[in-house]
């Protein structure tokens, strides 16, 4: 796992192993899941993994279990095991930044971390078939109600058998896979991070999850009063916004005036007033945005 590649932090990044020839003519299983989701710093990273239906007696004997129940040298281990077995396992993963997490949920039209999950797992199910992986099932730990994630997937890849459910890490080895490999590049990628903003910042900032003392210390402590958290932050969640409220420098935009000067405060007329022709007393009502910047009307095009 190459994460040298993943130099820009504001990007995300796409990684796969070695595709076994076997797969390509063998019905294979496929699992997908993820970690990071809960994190107020770092990425999340979706994984996906798959093998033969006739590797099932095979893969069991490796001992895989769900990520979350295990340290990070067993997680290491376990991942080792998965890529040695390249002749017949093979995985994918996205690395999907906080920078584009926080954009994405901070759109004029809300882009869910739901969807952002939902759109992520079809991607890497429409990886591994666009490189000719005989997909025949699919297991997929839940992200919302399972039943509906299920329907959408089903919808979107017809004549494939797709599971859908929670704790799906835990019930099938295939998913149990994939959690390790998301789970050790996200791992890998927090212990590597390049900090962009040529400033020094602690690496003790706990397990990166709102609730946790040492991370909301971290974030207080490293927040700038101008241009607010380094790339490791996900600023969208609520926690950043209470720290900003606290700490950083009030901004004070154009259309913020004071009351005097507030069209709105005084019942101002629509916005399409200030597009009507030009005469003297109507100049005089122009909004103070236009007068600040010596915006005239336009008679011609």
């Amino acid at each position: 796992m190459d994460l040298e590649l993943y130099k820009d932090n504001s990007r995300n990044l796409t990684l796969k192993s070695v595709i076994p020839e076997v797969s390509l003519s063998e019905p294979c299983c496929v699992g997908i899941d993820e970690a990071g989701r809960g994190p107020v710093l770092g990425p999340m990273v979706y994984g996906i993994c798959y093998y033969p239906l006739s590797k099932a007696e095979d893969v069991k004997s490796l001992g895989l279990a769900d990520s979350k129940t295990l340290t990070e040298d067993q997680r290491e281990d376990l991942f080792k095991i998965i890529d040695e077995n390249k002749e017949f396992m093979g995985w994918a993963i996205n690395i999907l930044s906080p920078n584009y997490l926080s954009n994405s949920m901070l759109r004029r039209t809300k882009y869910s971390l739901n969807e952002v999950s939902h759109d992520t797992a079809i991607g890497l199910i429409n990886l591994l078939l666009s490189n000719k992986i005989n997909v025949h099932e699919i297991y997929v730990d839940t992200v919302g109600a399972a039943d509906k994630y299920q329907d959408k997937l089903q919808k979107i890849f017809p004549g494939i058998q797709i599971t859908v459910t929670p704790k799906a890490d835990a019930k099938f080895p295939v998913v149990s896979a994939a959690s390790i490999c998301a789970k050790v590049s996200r791992d890998r990628v927090l212990k590597e991070w390049k900090f962009p903003e040529n400033k020094e910042f602690s690496r003790e900032h706990g397990s990166g999850y709102p609730s946790d003392p040492t991370t909301k210390n971290w974030l207080a402590e490293s927040t700038d009063k101008v241009f607010g958290f380094p790339q490791l932050v996900r600023f969208s969640w609520s926690t950043c916004s209470n720290i900003l409220d606290s700490k950083a420098v009030t901004v004070h935009w154009d259309d913020d005036d004071d009351d005097e000067n507030d069209d709105a405060a005084k019942g101002t007329a629509a916005i399409t007033s200030f597009f009507t022709p030009k005469s003297d007393t109507i100049d005089r009502q122009r909004h103070q945005f236009f007068r600040d910047r010596c915006l005239e009307h336009v008679d011609s095009f």
